[in-house]
């Protein structure tokens, strides 16, 4: 076995690693640019190189500084974890070179699977079932039009040696399909240094589901169940989960088999993942091979209770399975989530920025589910714009898919993070959405259930009760927390009065007060409306930012910050400002005039912080409604901004080249 290896990656994938290495017995190095100097993983490895500039191209991408911090060391092998050099034969062969192991499949198999365009030929050669759609080289945008058409809209477009959603388009036109081989070009030049895409066929309503294979040197190579992926945002994996909830056992064992089949052809030795397309009538397409580590791969680990980064360096060290076929079985189900700093209520556009706080929720048993919380920062860590936007994963483990997703709710209510917009709020919502919970999946599900972006969630009548009971709870703890500090006596606060309102949103809820405790830590409210009384217990306390208690009957965790006289309140995927007072308070209140927010209607707000790309219009053009007035590029995407009506350019302020902040005028409209 391996005395010390080096993780040639960075954030959760690389502290995944090390731990399983330190349980191993085994000492670990770290590499990092720049921008990572005190990121987490360099202080969790025995030891750190740095190799670099913060862009990924000057550190994480050039091989020869990766080599040259194993020669220093003295490391024996390499895990590449995901992205970056981990799917890059000439990495792996340059390591075999100099007597370095590569913990991975082995450059025959990279070279065949690696590349989509290749890997695609190679199943067809094999009989393996694979998606219609055109192979070779696309000379151009005209040449792109003429094979959509001969290959039926809907098609995808998509970079060779992409991943990660990057280089993807879905055109369901000719004009689509000349702005998206143009996009996905760039993207995939940007971003992979390899412009080549091909198009196939688009599978309407199609799920997204990925075999997990395991191979050895010595011939042998199982599957271990499936992942469900169908939740996708830009062609980018948010939400696995483990099993699917769509197939039986005999399509499961199938697709299971010609994985397995796919594997041997390649001489696969490492762990891998064979992805699939499968349509409502459970006919399924091979996709593509991903010759790594995957970033879902902890939802496998906890059903199989198997350990796929230790057996990758087992075998890399040459060692056999030590499992079979016949010892694969699947326990109970998983979900994973993939907290992503990015704004949800902006078309989920990417954020960075310093974590002021991040405090997940505890990892382990949590009743009759496991928590387990996959992540590359801590409190105080700078999220760059050089790399991916993923902040953490958050997995739970139960019983049943419903305990699961009730489990993962859970969690996510306590899952703290400031500083930095992120994806939270809709992680929160999908977990309480009716067709997830149902399972009716498909890679469409955000555009189809969200087709005008995902708004903020106006809670219920119901709901509004929970989160008036919350935000008075916590006004009560406030007061007499108050009064303690300053030793004065309960009657001189107004803890006592009976008559209260909350305003939550634009609506008043009134309430009597009908007991409570000294502390405010249990009351009992009678509301106004007629409505039975309810009881509130808790143990919070001012200063808290996680609520726990019950209301009635039912537990509830939320998130409690203080605002200007009052709090906002986040509970499963909403965020709602609550303001406690007394009856004659709100009396006064309701009074007031409201106030108007800004309009700026007609101005173009860069959404997020990134580069701008291109200007795509002029002074005193007119513009139709759909039409592109720019492209910013942020965390290497582009995002195109087009004209949400017809209008006219006033004055462009700013060009390609500029970067820009978030809500930065790019240009003005008359």
């Amino acid at each position: 076995m391996f005395k010390k290896i080096l993780i040639a990656n960075r954030g959760e994938i690389a502290c995944r690693v090390i731990k399983t290495a330190r349980k191993m017995g085994i000492a670990t190095v770290a590499v990092y640019s720049d921008a990572d100097r005190d990121a987490v993983h360099v202080e969790m490895a025995d030891e750190a190189v740095h190799i670099g500039p913060s862009p990924a191209s000057q550190s994480y991408l050039v091989a020869e500084r990766i080599i040259e911090a194993c020669k220093t060391t003295g490391a024996e092998a390499v895990h590449p974890g995901y992205g970056f050099l981990s799917e890059r034969a000439s990495f792996c062969e340059a390591l075999e070179k100099e007597g370095i192991v590569f913990i991975g499949p082995k450059p025959k198999a990279i070279n065949a699977m690696g590349d989509k365009i290749e890997s695609k030929k190679f199943a067809n050669a094999a009989k393996v079932s694979t998606v219609p759609g055109f192979l070779g080289v696309i000379e151009d945008a005209v040449h792109a039009e003429k094979i959509a058409a001969e290959i039926g809209y809907p098609v995808m477009i998509k970079a060779s040696a992409g991943g990660g959603g990057k280089g993807m388009r879905i055109a369901w036109d000719a004009s689509e399909v000349r702005d998206g081989f143009e996009r996905a070009r760039s993207e995939a030049k940007s971003s992979f240094g390899d412009d080549r895409v091909f198009i196939e066929k688009f599978v309407v309503d199609p799920r997204h589901i990925e075999i997990q294979v395991l191979g050895d040197g010595h011939g042998n190579v199982i599957y271990l169940g499936e992942r469900e992926c169908s939740i996708q945002r830009r062609n980018q994996k948010v939400v696995e989960e483990a099993p699917s909830p769509f197939l039986d056992e005999k399509t499961r064992r199938a697709m299971g088999e010609q994985a397995v089949a796919l594997a041997k052809a390649v001489d696969y030795q490492s762990a891998g993942t064979v992805e699939f397309i499968v349509d409502k009538d459970r006919n399924f397409y091979f996709l593509e091979m991903n010759t790594r580590l995957q970033v879902e791969h902890p939802v496998t680990e906890l059903i199989t209770g198997i350990d796929l980064v230790e057996q990758m360096i087992r075998v890399a060290a040459g060692e056999k399975l030590s499992i079979g076929q016949a010892d694969v079985k699947l326990d109970g189900w998983a979900v994973e989530s993939r907290l992503y700093a990015e704004d949800p209520y902006r078309n989920f556009l990417p954020s960075i920025g310093r974590l002021t706080r991040y405090r997940p929720p505890a990892e382990g048993k949590a009743g009759d589910a496991i928590v387990r919380n996959d992540t590359g920062v801590t409190e105080g860590s700078e999220i760059s714009m050089f790399y991916d936007p993923m902040i953490a994963k958050l997995c739970t483990w139960a019983p049943t898919r419903e305990q699961a997703i009730d489990a993962m709710s859970d969690a996510l209510d306590g899952f703290v993070v400031d500083g930095i917009q992120h994806n939270m709020p809709f992680l929160a919502a999908l977990m309480r959405h009716p067709r997830w919970r149902e399972g009716r999946l498909s890679t469409g599900f955000i555009a189809e259930e969200y087709p005008d972006g995902f708004h903020p969630i106006v809670p219920s009548e119901k709901e509004e009760l929970v989160l008036a009971g919350i935000a008075l709870s916590a006004e009560l703890q406030r007061r007499a927390r108050l009064d303690r500090m300053s030793g004065r006596l309960r009657p001189h606060s107004g803890k006592q009065r009976p008559d209260w309102e909350v305003r939550v949103g634009d609506n008043y809820h009134a309430f009597k007060l009908v007991e409570t405790d000294s502390a405010g830590t249990t009351m009992k409210m009678q509301p106004c409306d007629g409505s039975a009384a309810f009881t509130i217990s808790t143990n919070w306390r001012p200063g808290n930012i996680v609520w726990t208690g019950t209301i009635g009957a039912d537990g509830v965790r939320a998130q409690v910050r203080p605002t200007l006289n009052g709090f906002v309140i986040d509970w499963k995927g909403m965020s709602v400002k609550a303001f406690p007072m007394l009856a004659s308070t709100a009396k006064l209140e309701k009074l007031m005039p409201k106030k108007v927010p800004a309009d700026t209607s007609k101005l173009l707000l860069c959404p997020m912080p990134g580069l701008v790309v291109s200007i795509a219009v002029g002074d005193g053009q007119e513009v139709k409604a759909g039409e592109t007035l720019a492209v910013v590029e942020a965390m290497k995407m582009e995002n195109v901004l087009r004209a949400e009506r017809d209008l006219t350019v006033k004055k462009i302020n700013a060009k390609p080249g500029d970067s820009l902040a978030v809500d930065a005028i790019i240009m003005e409209f008359a």
